[in-house]
């Protein structure tokens, strides 16, 4: 009798189920649960941005499903079909958005935007109404104008404090600062120290010491006089200033300089005496001429005196 397992039998049968199960295995792992029973809906986009099979469907935060296929409508261009496994527990209000959305690591997911459930449900194989949402990428993109109008302050502030360290005034100052704190420290030690040796020894140079210290403070009195005479000084020199009325010499300065260059429009003109003067090369051209024809006659005189010139004695004329 033939065998009907043959070798070749075997491998075929064993090639298939690894297909099948590679097949299945292939759909687990995107996502599409094989096992369990759960209604189609189709969603209707204009554009499906990022959306991909087996992207999870949520709908108040929680998972009800998963983008099962997604179809072009080429009779209706710009109309694309995506068909949702929805779980069948969950009943779709009538009025529910579909919104595509993702996040700034690129996740795209589609959320449900439930409507009133007062308005009955969506069969399953209904239509559900899509939609394009930008998600965390819009609102970046709309803060980035602000960031740009913020950026040139930072910018400024930060190369204001950079000039500001780099300045060795400061590093100055705080040396000093620091040597005058120094110093202040040694001497109020020292001081100290003179003091309980005076009280311990000669108690009769404490008072006097008071008294130096009395002294100092009406020193500093006076000084703290002269401080406020001066601040007074410089109250009257700013009310000085301000009495100057800068803005009257200013609008003088300004009138100046229009009648400045209203002159100057002028002269750079073809009309008024000074302009044609400027201006006008027939002038120039007719004085030149004038020139030469009175240098011609300078000439022609000189050469010939007796035809202008006619003197005679006895009245008789020299051609």
């Amino acid at each position: 009798m033939k065998k009907i397992f043959t070798p070749e039998v075997k491998i075929a049968l064993v090639a298939i189920v690894g297909i099948v199960v590679l097949f299945f295995g292939m759909q687990f792992l995107k996502g599409l649960d094989l096992f369990s029973s759960e209604h189609l809906y189709k969603i209707r986009f204009s554009n499906v941005s990022g959306l991909s099979v087996s992207n999870p469907i949520y709908a108040n935060g929680y998972k009800v499903g998963i983008i099962k296929s997604i179809d072009y409508d080429y009779d209706h261009p710009g109309s694309i079909t995506v068909n949702a496994d929805i779980a069948k527990d969950m009943r779709v209000p009538k009025g529910t958005v579909a919104v595509i959305s993702s996040d700034l690591m690129g996740n795209v997911k589609v959320d449900l935007q439930l409507g009133d459930v007062r308005n009955g449900f969506v069969e399953p194989g209904g239509t559900i109404d899509g939609q394009l949402s930008g998600g965390a990428a819009d609102a970046i993109k709309g803060a980035i104008p602000t960031i740009k109008a913020l950026v040139p302050k930072i910018d400024s502030i930060l190369t204001s404090v950079n000039t500001l360290l780099a300045d060795p005034a400061l590093a100055s100052t705080l040396h000093n600062a620091n040597k005058i704190s120094s110093d202040l420290t040694t001497s109020t030690r020292e001081l100290n120290t003179l003091l309980a040796s005076l009280n311990k020894e000669v108690p009769g140079l404490a008072n006097n010491a008071n008294g130096l210290l009395t002294g100092a403070r009406a020193t500093m009195g006076n000084v703290n006089g002269m401080i406020g005479n001066a601040n007074g000084l410089l109250a009257n020199v700013n009310r000085k200033v301000s009495d100057i009325d800068v803005s009257g010499t200013m609008m003088r300065v300004d009138k100046t300089l229009d009648n400045m260059e209203q002159f100057t429009n002028k002269l750079n003109s073809d009309k008024g005496s000074l302009g044609l003067l400027m201006n006008d090369p027939s002038l120039y051209h007719n004085l030149n001429r004038t020139l030469s024809d009175a240098d011609s006659l300078v000439t022609n005189l000189k050469a010939h005196p007796k035809r202008y010139v006619h003197f005679s004695l006895f009245g008789k004329k020299d051609k």
